[in-house]
């Protein structure tokens, strides 16, 4: 897509980022020393910072407003979608799948704004959010197993094929991130393209049904990549039957006897 079109990229350079460079003695090849999908990554987190600042001193239980009931109907949406996932503990995962909602929804709708680009529409920003889901739920199938433990569920229930299982499995999750930050990556940038040409093309209203299937789409897009999230943390995070059987069953004392039986 043409670069004028992000024309708050090109501003923001112009009159920000190039003087500060000049002045750090940093040099850049081109007009512009911070990409374009950089500053509208920028643009993303401090429109997500903002709101949450304000949102923050705005909270209330007797009168919440309807910013507040929105964001507290998008919680309990994601935690139940958690529980149901992940398990009972899931919502202890929210921050990192709540943010990577709210990044990938903003981002993907705000190239839907003439003068912006969507960050999601370009490899290195959604492979970064990838590499990092891919880091965060192995980090976590470690801390909630051990090493070894955790290692041995690549290798399957039987000894026979172990081997042979824990190769597969290991490429498969090797290719989680590359599967991730491609389906994102895309969608989002086939849509901004063809709205692109369109606008190019035809009047400013032709393109308009199109947006309105990017805006449904750029949501249906946030939500599969969360969802995978859950998935992987999942099966991070996830018991043996007998295991769960275990730490479900009571502790039970016989009083008449004098003795316990731990569980």
């Amino acid at each position: 897509m043409p670069e004028h079109e992000f024309f708050v990229s090109t501003l923001l350079n112009q009159h920000v980022f190039n003087p500060l460079a000049h002045a750090l003695g940093i040099h850049y090849s081109g007009h512009e020393s911070v990409p374009p999908h950089i500053v509208m990554l920028m643009v993303v987190c401090l429109l997500l910072i903002s709101l949450a600042a304000y949102l923050r001193g705005r909270l209330t239980v007797e009168n919440p407003s309807s910013l507040q009931q929105a964001f507290e109907v998008l919680y309990e949406a994601l935690t139940g979608f958690m529980r149901d996932i992940i398990g009972s503990h899931g919502e202890r995962f929210f921050p990192l799948v709540g943010g990577l909602f709210l990044f990938i929804l903003t981002g993907n709708l705000l190239g839907l704004i003439p003068g912006f680009m969507s960050p999601t529409s370009n490899i290195n920003v959604t492979a970064g959010m990838g590499i990092t889901v891919f880091l965060y739920y192995n980090a976590q199938g470690f801390r909630e197993h051990g090493f070894l433990k955790y290692m041995a569920h690549f290798a399957g229930p039987s000894l026979a094929i172990a081997p042979l299982l824990f190769v597969i499995e290991v490429i498969s999750h090797m290719a989680r991130p590359f599967s991730l930050s491609v389906r994102l990556f895309g969608n989002i940038f086939a849509e901004e393209l063809i709205i692109s040409t369109l606008n190019n093309l035809f009047p400013f209203v032709i393109s308009l049904p199109v947006m309105a299937l990017a805006l449904f789409a750029g949501t249906i897009q946030a939500f599969i990549f969360v969802v995978l999230t859950m998935v992987y943390l999942g099966g991070a995070v996830e018991h043996t039957e007998t295991e769960e059987v275990r730490h479900a069953l009571p502790e039970v004392t016989v009083e008449s006897s004098g003795f316990h039986v731990p569980r």
